[in-house]
C-alpha cells in the first residue's frame, strides 16, 4: 500500500487521539498528536509566570526556546518538552484552562504548524488535532471529523480526569468542554471546522472497536486506490 496522510480532526474528547494511535499502530504509521503540542507549549508558559497565569507576550518572543518530541518508553508514546516527559502534567486541569486561548494565538500556530508540516513531509502519518484537514494539511489523502454531544465527551473527560487523579467535578469538565468549542470555533485563525471532503462521525452511541473499524476500512479503501 502506499502511504498516506490521515488527519483526524474534531471537538474536545471525542477519542481523536484514541484512534489516531491505534491507527497508527496498525498500519505502521507514525502517530503525531498536536493537542499535545499546543498543550506543551501552555505548559510552558505557563512554568514562566509563578502567579499561574500566561503572560502571551513573553511566550511569543521564548517560542524559539521550546522543543517538543514524542518518543516511545515501554511501547507507549510519551510526549516531551525541552527533555521533561510531561505526559501527565500536559493534562493537568489548569492546561486545560489555558490552552485554547494560547491555540488561538497566531504565532503560535504557525510556529507548530510549520512543526507539523515537517512530521508529515514523508507521508505515512496519522495526526489529530482542529485544523489538521484544513489548514495543515489540506491535501490530506484520508481526513475525518469527530464529533459527540457535549454531555458524553464531559463524561469521558470527567473519567480520564478521574483516573489521572486530576479532581475537578463533571459540571467544571462540562463547562469547560463549552467553553473549548467555543473558544475553537470562534478563534479567528484556523477556527475549528470539518474540512468539506472530511468524513464525519458521531461518536456518541459508537464504541471504540465500531469508531475505528469504520476509520481503518476507509483508510484501507483509499490506500489501495
Amino acid at each position: 500500500m502506499k502511504k498516506i496522510i490521515i488527519a483526524i480532526d474534531g471537538h474536545a474528547a471525542t477519542g481523536k487521539s484514541t484512534q489516531a494511535k491505534r491507527l497508527a499502530k496498525t498500519l505502521g504509521y507514525t502517530y503525531v498528536d498536536t493537542g499535545a503540542m499546543y498543550r506543551a507549549v501552555t505548559l510552558f508558559g505557563l512554568n514562566q509566570d509563578p502567579k499561574g497565569g500566561i503572560e502571551m507576550n513573553k511566550l511569543i518572543q521564548s517560542l524559539d526556546q521550546i522543543r517538543i518530541y514524542f518518543e516511545e518508553v515501554e511501547g507507549v508514546q510519551q510526549t516531551f518538552l525541552n527533555g521533561l516527559n510531561v505526559t501527565q502534567s500536559i493534562r493537568d486541569p489548569k492546561v486545560n484552562e489555558f490552552v485554547s486561548q494560547v491555540a488561538a494565538n497566531e504565532s503560535v500556530r504557525t510556529f507548530l504548524s510549520k512543526q507539523q508540516q515537517r512530521m508529515g513531509e514523508g507521508k505515512g502519518v496519522v495526526m489529530d488535532g482542529r485544523d489538521i484537514g484544513t489548514v495543515v494539511f489540506p491535501n490530506a489523502e484520508c481526513k475525518f471529523f469527530l464529533t459527540a454531544s457535549p454531555e458524553i465527551r464531559a463524561q469521558r473527560r470527567y473519567q480520564e480526569q478521574l483516573e489521572s487523579n486530576h479532581k475537578e467535578s463533571y459540571e467544571e469538565v462540562l463547562n469547560n468542554v463549552n467553553a473549548r468549542d467555543a473558544l475553537d470555533a470562534g478563534r479567528a485563525i484556523a477556527p475549528l471546522r470539518k474540512a468539506d471532503d472530511a468524513i464525519e462521525i458521531d461518536v456518541s452511541e459508537m464504541s471504540i472497536t465500531e469508531v475505528f473499524d469504520q476509520l481503518h476500512g476507509y483508510i484501507l479503501s483509499k490506500s489501495d486506490s
